[in-house]
């Protein structure tokens, strides 16, 4: 796998953030900690997988990407926020560098279950690919609507620190000129995992 991040290589990050996190696991249980879930404003940054290139038809190899995620959600009430998001993402697919970025905004629906807290979110914007993307003699389209649904679960480090796991599903129309080219992907997963600061 191309890219700056390799699967193994997320798979020694995801192991490394589990190892930071169980030593504070006795802390984050203390009375209190979950507090603020739910009020203030959340940061978050972390790593995503997307499931796919943007060049993959049924002629050609299969690719997922890795990258960024990062977002700041603000109350609207209690329980839900405004989020405002950022995703990038790095590889090659067929001898075409991939190179998405995505802006996105919507809402996120948050509750407490215990300690930990449990939310879903929906968000649309805009997606932006590199130019060479397509890589053959049509130039492909560079900007995209997009939307995201999805869901997941932040458990607390400590009083403000959380870390965070997320899927989602992913919609994009990247298209070429060409009317012969049909079957790109419309539609990605996405995995998440990071960290939450709430403040």
């Amino acid at each position: 796998m191309q890219g700056p991040l390799s699967l193994r290589g997320a798979a020694w990050m995801g192991l490394a953030l589990c190892a930071l996190a169980l030593p504070r696991a006795g802390w984050a249980q203390a009375p209190g900690t979950a507090d603020t879930v739910g009020r203030g404003y959340k940061l978050f940054g972390g790593y995503s997988f997307l499931s796919n290139s943007f060049h993959h038809t049924s002629g050609t190899s299969y690719q997922p990407l890795n990258g960024w995620d990062a977002s700041i959600t603000g109350p609207l009430t209690s329980r839900v926020g405004l989020k405002l998001e950022a995703s990038g993402y790095y590889g090659t697919n067929s001898g075409s560098p991939q190179h998405p970025l995505f802006f996105l905004g919507g809402g996120e629906y948050s509750r407490r279950v215990g300690r930990e807290t449990v939310f879903a979110e929906g968000l649309a914007g805009l997606g932006h690919l590199n130019a060479n993307w397509w890589g053959g003699e049509f130039p492909g389209k560079t900007i995209s609507f997009a939307a995201d649904a999805g869901g997941g679960l932040d458990t607390p480090l400590g009083p403000r620190l959380a870390l965070r796991i997320q899927g989602d599903f992913q919609y994009s129309n990247f298209t070429v000129p060409d009317n012969q080219i049909h079957g790109l992907p419309n539609y990605f997963a996405r995995l998440i995992t990071g960290f939450v600061w709430r403040f």
